[in-house]
């Protein structure tokens, strides 16, 4: 696992309130060989409600059996359905018969309500039994919803303490938004405090491409549990993490950083603002340490890797006039722009396109400063982000506020929660 950190500027002054950005960039390895990987674990809690009568219900179906022609016969497969209740179709176990969970699959059929937290949680304990009896560490449930909560736990934050309680046992959630009905604000919550995905499929065929790119990270996984500790010294007076990502203090000077389960190849990019103030001491000084911890997938083998924060502490007429590292910089103005964007995402919602669009101006201009200066390395990125942020304002009257809702969450959770994944 690589694991690296840069700061914006490495001089800062002596005696004096000051500031440094520090940008944390993870690389994990290359997975096994298909045919050397461990067994997985997946749980898929399927929405049947009314509302997902016809082609919702007829899409999620052949994309569920395309996963499940997928997956080897020693991995753990369940499928629980929900409407106003829950309904255990295919028992969590290792997918030995194939074609039995097809014809399964294939006799779902749509219902009443929505009780989403009745099928979350009878899917949870159909994932716990069946890992426990296939020694199998952990696993990943996926919702797939396409409604408004209207029955059983309602509250976003209730049911992400629940995800958040999953985490801790190395059960990653995600979540698909399945149409233009669907409660982005508890699939997006429930993915963030579970460590896992958010996507927003518009119809079938999107919703096919999404849950088959669930299953492409599931089944290259290489590290499970990976968090970032930060260690920060007395000095250092705060802590801002600009990803929106789980985050925990855990002692004095001690706040760990949740990033869920890595792929395959997966890129990660983290950024710090870490405030210090009094540094007495001229010369080089450690600020913080960075601990990355992880399980290396298969063998279950726990890792540490540190990487030291250091700054060069000068007289403050020679801190003056300092240029910012144009990488680190642009990264710090592409955050911003993504949490514009957050904040456009909750104007839509409340169905104020006009401020909504607002937010994402405000997002552009940021992105643009970040182009300007970013170097030739990371400007790719950075420009595809600027024509996709253009391209969401531009629609906006015309898609109107739920869809754009659903659309600029989806963006900030790869953009923001996600930031820097790329697989190969």
């Amino acid at each position: 696992m690589k694991f690296s950190a840069a700061l914006d500027v490495n001089v800062v002054a002596h005696e004096a309130a000051d500031e440094v950005n520090v940008l944390l960039e993870i690389e994990a390895p290359a997975g096994p060989s298909t045919t050397d990987r461990a067994a997985t674990a997946l749980q898929v809690v399927l929405d049947r409600s009314g509302s997902m009568q016809g082609a919702p219900i007829d899409g999620a179906k052949q994309a569920l059996i395309a996963l499940v022609q997928r997956l080897d016969p020693t991995d753990v497969f369940g499928l629980v359905t929900f409407d106003n209740e829950a309904q255990v179709v295919i028992p969590a176990a290792p997918l030995a018969d194939k074609a039995d969970a097809i014809e399964r699959i294939k006799a779902v059929y749509p219902g009443g309500s929505t009780d989403l937290s009745s099928g979350y949680l009878r899917g949870l304990r159909e994932l716990r039994r069946a890992t426990g009896d296939a020694d199998i560490r952990g696993g990943t449930v996926l919702v797939i919803s396409d409604g408004h909560v209207n029955a059983g736990i309602r509250d976003a934050d209730q049911m992400a303490d629940v995800t958040a309680q999953s985490a801790g046992d190395a059960i990653v959630t995600s979540t698909l938004g399945y149409g233009r009905r669907y409660d982005e604000t508890m699939l997006s919550a429930m993915a963030r405090a579970g460590n896992g995905n958010h996507v927003f499929a518009d119809n079938p065929d999107a919703a096919s491409a999404a849950i088959a790119g669930e299953v492409d990270g599931l089944l290259s996984k290489v590290a499970q549990a990976v968090s970032v500790t930060v260690h920060y010294e007395p000095q250092v007076q705060s802590l801002q993490l600009y990803n929106d990502l789980p985050a925990n203090q855990i002692g004095d000077g001690q706040v760990m950083i949740e990033l869920g389960d890595l792929y395959a190849d997966e890129q990660r990019k983290l950024l710090l603002r870490l405030g210090i103030d009094r540094l007495s001491a001229l010369g080089l000084t450690q600020i913080a340490r960075l601990e990355l911890q992880y399980v290396e997938m298969p063998d279950l083998v726990e890792h540490t890797v540190t990487v030291p924060v250091m700054v060069n502490v000068v007289p403050g007429d020679e801190a003056t006039g300092r240029v910012p590292d144009p990488t680190v910089e642009s990264e710090r103005l592409f955050q911003e722009a993504q949490d514009h964007k957050n904040k456009a995402a909750k104007a839509y919602e409340s169905g104020d396109v006009d401020a909504g669009n607002e937010w994402l101006t405000q997002s552009v201009l940021r992105i643009d400063h970040a182009c300007a200066i970013a170097p030739d390395a990371v400007a790719g990125p950075i420009a595809d982000e600027r024509k996709e942020i253009r391209r969401m304002r531009a629609m906006a009257h015309e898609a109107g506020a739920n869809v754009m809702s659903k659309m600029a969450y989806h963006s900030y959770h790869e953009q923001n929660r996600k930031r820097g994944r790329r697989r190969s």
